[in-house]
């Protein structure tokens, strides 16, 4: 019995809850290009990813990750390979910044054949196991509980990867939350919660929906939890450095909230008249997460004509996906009868 409290009591003092500064130091000029343009690529296929469903190509939800891209960014840039990633249904910057192909992505967000679930997902579930990751999932807080599971999968094989589960400042307060909080903590699993608090769950602000703050809610189950600036991809991928080492070293799961924001609307169809414009535009021009990042490469003497170079591949790799899924078939009619009963 005073083993066990022991055991709790350290889990309890490892529990302390914290804030993250901005990181100072300059990073190097490889590092910002690198981070710069999986940022850029982001944004560039979202911004497609709009255009396409404006035209009626894209059919079903579509949920825009724009403004948000140093989180997934940050994150994603120290990870290891044995990793896996499970995320919501804002998921298109998730897969790119796995190494999934942008030309099934955008193949599935157009329903094609060619897509990743084969044009039966959309926009909200596709899948990649060769690149680790475990889908977006439309059902909110469905990706936390499948990032548990992925989390018991790693300690059970003893792979050494650590399971990361996004979701959104609304799932934080889903019951089904405090279920995987717990069990994470009760069998010690490598699993690094993140919450992308955009500050509103749908239409309704964070502050209306949601009692304390919520990077502290696993202090209860002796989980550590960190809130970070989520608009500096440096001090994003700086917490999730320290997290994942915190995890892969046998502590036991971590929660990091990163405060970011959305410019669009909950989806296309959202006109998120529940915000003024001049919020949104404060974001736009004072935190912009590319922005500040383009800032401080030129600061660093990284050429503009080089930075421009980098915007034009871009758009021409998102313009050539939206071109092959345009190209692309759709799935036969019979593919409705696939993939949808396994006998085993």
């Amino acid at each position: 019995m005073s083993t066990k409290k022991t055991s709790k009591s350290k889990k309890a003092a490892k529990a302390a809850p914290k804030k993250r500064s901005n990181s100072e130091a300059t990073p190097a000029t490889e590092e910002m290009l690198k981070l710069y343009r999986q940022m850029l690529m982001i944004r560039r296929f979202e911004e497609k990813a709009g255009q396409l469903y404006g035209m009626g190509l894209v059919g079903g939800f579509c949920h825009l990750y724009i403004g948000q891209e140093a989180v997934v960014t940050g994150i994603s840039s120290v990870q290891e390979p044995q990793d896996t990633v499970v995320t919501t249904y804002r998921d298109h910057a998730h897969m790119l910044a796995c190494g999934m192909d942008p030309r099934g992505i955008m193949a599935e967000l157009t329903g094609r054949i060619d897509g990743y679930s084969r044009g039966k997902g959309g926009s909200m579930h596709m899948f990649s196991r060769e690149k680790g990751f475990f889908g977006g999932h439309g059902i909110v807080g469905a990706g936390t509980a499948i990032g548990t599971g992925l989390g018991f999968a790693h300690k059970y094989r003893g792979d050494g990867g650590v399971a990361i589960g996004y979701m959104g400042d609304g799932a934080a307060n889903q019951g089904q939350v405090a279920e995987c909080y717990n069990m994470a903590a009760l069998w010690d699993l490598p699993v690094l919660f993140v919450i992308e608090n955009n500050k509103y769950g749908m239409g309704t602000s964070v502050e209306r929906s949601s009692a304390g703050e919520l990077y502290k809610r696993g202090i209860g189950y002796g989980i550590p939890g960190e809130q970070v600036d989520g608009m500096d991809v440096f001090t994003v991928q700086a917490a999730a450095r320290q997290a994942l080492g915190y995890i892969r070293s046998g502590g036991g799961p971590y929660i990091l909230e990163v405060m970011t924001y959305r410019y669009r609307g909950h989806s296309m169809s959202d006109p998120a008249q529940y915000r003024s414009k001049e919020e949104v535009a404060s974001y736009k021009e004072n935190k912009d997460p590319i922005t500040t990042l383009k800032a401080m490469m030129e600061t660093a003497g990284i050429a503009e004509e080089d930075l421009k170079a980098i915007d034009k591949d871009i758009k021409e790799i998102v313009g050539n996906a939206a071109e092959f899924a345009k190209n692309s078939p759709e799935p036969p009619p019979e593919d409705l009868w696939t993939d949808v009963l396994v006998e085993v």
